[in-house]
């Protein structure tokens, strides 16, 4: 196994451990899981430039590293939801990920034709925003966790803080959302064909 595939591998097993540390909302945790979140994420980045690098790309790699990705965004947005002071509506959690699910089986379908659906600007744009927001998110909730546990203060009575998080999640849902229709419009030939 090349080491652009251990790298994905690393970044599937430490969604576990980012998980772990976001049930606990103690200042240390929640540095402990944004570090851990934004470690996964650069391995992303790295497993992608070494596989190009070396001419190492496989099929277990194209396979793994998508799903990989949708994991650990999944994790992170599913335990937004069930953090009370960030008010991040299930439905823009649902949104995002049925979206993953709809493109993954276009993706399907075009396979089955032999027909490769490249990643749009669209979706670079989308996972890097996702990306962004997540880990803004996580830094919100350590300094929640700062002002709760050192200064003794509500983080809830502070504007900026409380809606941030709402804000970043509105905006990435609605563009993932377009994100995704540009797909099904550009390939809804796919979908709407019939077998004889």
């Amino acid at each position: 196994m090349n080491i652009a595939n251990k790298l994905t591998l690393i970044r599937i097993l430490l969604v576990p451990f980012f998980i772990f540390f976001m049930v606990y909302d103690t200042f240390q945790m929640r540095i402990a899981s944004m570090l851990i979140f934004i470690l996964a994420s650069l391995t992303d980045t790295l497993d992608g430039y070494l596989a190009r690098k070396y001419k190492t790309v496989t099929d277990f790699g194209k396979f793994m590293d998508p799903l990989a990705d949708k994991l650990l965004v999944s994790a992170a947005l599913i335990s937004f939801v069930e953090i009370i002071e960030l008010s991040i509506p299930a439905w823009m959690v649902i949104t995002i990920i049925s979206r993953e699910f709809i493109i993954t089986g276009l993706r399907s379908i075009a396979a089955t034709k032999n027909i490769i659906i490249p990643a749009a600007l669209s979706g670079k744009f989308k996972t890097t925003l996702q990306m962004i927001a997540i880990i803004t998110i996580l830094f919100i909730l350590c300094i929640n966790s700062l002002l709760v546990e050192f200064f003794k203060i509500d983080p809830q009575t502070i504007f900026l803080l409380r809606i941030t998080p709402f804000i970043l999640m509105f905006i990435t849902t609605i563009l993932t959302l377009i994100s995704g229709l540009s797909y099904i419009f550009k390939y809804k030939y796919l979908l709407l064909e019939t077998g004889g």
